[in-house]
């Protein structure tokens, strides 16, 4: 079992003992827990993400290109509000991220207009829901109750709506969420495997490999840091694996031997 299994295993039997029969154990909270093992990422080179962007396209192609240009992660995406989106000055602004932290990244030069493109087209829809009497958002942390107009805003709608009007769970209300996130997980993985690539591929994949691919042309670590929104930069360190390429940086004994091209043979 993962490390994750373990764990959350462990923490069940715990609190069924404490919370819901109320017989503590106390033996088992002094037990060791599962640690994680430490992955290095998995990264695309700047070929391998050229040949997955190459096949794709529309609003699959533009979510994509967003996270590996600006390092999103998938949910920060799907998540995005029009009002975040700053084209004068180039920049994201990525409202309650991981650990419920803001930060600003970049926007790619290359999505300026197809993103522009698209927000035309996502405003018809919002306007076209208006007049069909719909057209409110779901807004965080009871910003619905401050200001009752905002839910209507276009300012407050997501960059990517879903195609369809669908019922929120919580409320009822009929309203048009963001894309669902297999939309963009599918679309990837279809182009990955359109593209040849046979490293395992996620929408996170592309993250990591802005995180590498920043660090190889030369920028510092510390801006890298806070464009990916990390709080240690120990954890932004993990991608100079790839700088090392491979044995830390060690020319193979095998590349040093005079004996030229090795030749390959094949034994039927």
């Amino acid at each position: 079992m993962a490390a994750a299994t373990q764990n959350q295993a462990l923490a069940a039997i715990v609190f069924l003992y404490k919370e819901v029969l109320n017989q503590p154990l106390p033996w088992l909270e002094g037990l060791d827990r599962a640690n994680r093992p430490a992955r290095l990422p998995t990264v695309l080179s700047t070929a391998e993400v050229q040949g997955l962007l190459g096949r794709m396209q529309g609003v699959k192609w533009l979510m994509a290109s967003l996270l590996y240009g600006a390092g999103l992660r998938l949910r920060e995406c799907l998540k995005l509000r029009v009002k975040v989106v700053d084209f004068d000055y180039r920049q994201i602004l990525i409202r309650d991220g991981k650990g419920a932290k803001d930060r600003v990244t970049m926007l790619p030069e290359s999505v300026v207009a197809p993103l522009r493109e698209h927000l035309k087209r996502a405003r018809a829809l919002h306007d076209a829901d208006l007049a069909n009497g719909y057209g409110d958002v779901e807004l965080p942390d009871g910003l619905a109750r401050k200001y009752p107009r905002a839910p209507y805003e276009w300012g407050w709608k997501f960059v990517f709506p879903a195609h369809k009007l669908s019922t929120d769970p919580k409320s009822g209300v009929v309203r048009r969420h963001h894309v669902y996130e297999n939309y963009v997980i599918r679309g990837v993985k279809e182009a990955a495997r359109a593209a040849g690539i046979t490293k395992h591929v996620s929408c996170h994949t592309l993250r990591h490999s802005f995180a590498t691919h920043l660090l190889q042309a030369g920028q510092d670590i510390r801006t890298v840091q806070e464009l990916l929104g990390h709080s240690d930069v120990s954890t932004t360190m993990i991608y100079t694996h790839v700088l090392n390429k491979g044995g830390h940086g060690v020319k193979s004994p095998l590349d040093r031997l005079e004996q030229g091209k090795a030749t390959y043979a094949v034994t039927v």
